[in-house]
């Protein structure tokens, strides 16, 4: 287990990703108090670009002025 504050975090954050891949837990701590757990994210996957197509329709008057504010004009 890797435990390192967080100004070493700072600086080594690539290497201590790795070392998360690579299975090794990864600890940081504040003063010696651990706050955090760098941790794998098993099955991410990318968002995909318009994944909501066909799902949000816009109104054509979507921009027109609205009646109930007509007399804020």
């Amino acid at each position: 287990m890797a435990r390192v504050n967080i100004a070493e975090a700072k600086t080594n954050l690539s290497r201590l990703i790795e070392d998360a891949l690579s299975g090794e837990e990864v600890v940081i701590a504040r003063r010696g108090v651990p706050l955090v757990r760098l941790e794998v994210i098993e099955n991410a996957q990318p968002r995909r670009l318009g994944a909501a197509r066909g799902l949000v329709e816009i109104a054509p008057d979507f921009d027109a002025p609205l009646d109930d504010l007509s007399e804020y004009r």
